[in-house]
């Protein structure tokens, strides 16, 4: 690796290793298939669908290592349609070279038109033809973000695209290949490095029923809540700069599987519950399908003033 010592590479295999849950006599394998992925073998195709590239924006705020030792160092990223320089005829002819070559692992971002292919193109070819070709030739595919792994806002009720996964759309296209995704709006950029490291060294990782690594869904929010114990005394909070469990503002951390609340977002210097937001649920299969589904409920706090006249 071009300017990192020895000693910083190993630092960071360890903070892998510990990403992705295993015991620290793991870090020299960790750092034998980092070495693989910064060796450009085997290469990752970053493909964007119906997305507003805020998955991509979360890898890029990553730390620790950062975003540009990540994607030019850490990940062989060989193709991704917002960061690639090049541009035109000769990015397509650099994504054709790479899916006709095969032997790569396939990271898709949104979700798919399956009813109005135009609705998104990459040049002029519909994203549903680009990702049924490249994830014919995948190693893998990691399906990154709510609107990729169970369709997000985009697949919300009466959209006109026919928005769908990407677990969706390989099954409309008898496509089976090994998939992972990895909810969330966005993806934490933790998740993304640690199963492609994952993947390249030891295969698939544990999943769930839903196809999320257990190293990182495993848990519901509200069982690693910060504000737990405040929920265990009926400690409600009534505004959002109040103490207290955010349950009766619409909180949805009992109903969500992620780590959000120990690995922390921004640089980990943050979760939502601990800036006094409650959980809206963005890494839940249910996340903003429905035209109900609410990202805060209006009408808890009006509730527990009523449980209160009533006590």
């Amino acid at each position: 690796m071009v300017n990192l010592s020895r000693r910083a590479f190993l630092e960071f295999c360890a903070k892998i290793t510990a990403i992705i849950g295993l015991e620290s006599t793991f870090t020299p394998q960790i750092a034998e298939a980092i070495s693989k992925l910064t060796s450009n073998a085997p290469p990752v195709i970053w493909l964007q669908g119906q997305s507003c590239s805020g998955c991509s924006v979360s890898l890029l705020n990553s730390c620790d290592p950062g975003p540009s030792e990540i994607i030019t160092q850490y990940i062989s990223l060989k193709f991704h349609g917002t960061l690639s320089t090049a541009t035109g005829e000769t990015a397509m002819d650099a994504l054709k070279n790479l899916i006709n070559a095969g032997k790569y692992f396939l990271v898709f971002e949104g979700s798919i038109p399956s009813k109005m292919p135009e609705a998104c193109v990459i040049g002029h070819i519909p994203i549903s033809t680009l990702l049924k070709n490249a994830a014919e030739n995948a190693e893998g595919i990691i399906a990154v973000g709510a609107c990729a792994s169970f369709g997000g806002i985009p697949a919300a009720e009466n959209n006109p695209t026919g928005a769908v996964s990407v677990p969706h759309f390989l099954k409309d296209e008898k496509i089976n290949k090994p998939t992972i995704i990895l909810p969330g709006c966005p993806a934490h950029p933790d998740w993304i490095v640690g199963t492609l490291v994952h993947m390249i060294k030891f295969g698939i990782p544990p999943l769930d029923s839903k196809g999320r690594p257990k190293m990182f869904f495993s848990k519901l929010i509200h069982d690693q809540c910060p504000r737990f114990s405040d929920y265990e005394r009926e400690n409600f909070a009534k505004t959002f700069t109040d103490n207290g469990c955010l349950f009766r503002l619409g909180c949805i951390g009992p109903n969500t599987y992620a780590d959000c609340t120990i690995r922390y977002w921004n640089s980990k210097t943050n979760s939502c519950i601990n800036a006094g937001a409650p959980c809206i649920g963005c890494a839940s299969e249910n996340f903003a399908t429905k035209t109900n589904f609410p990202f805060f409920r209006k009408g808890e706090q009006s509730r527990m003033l009523e449980e209160k006249k009533i006590s």
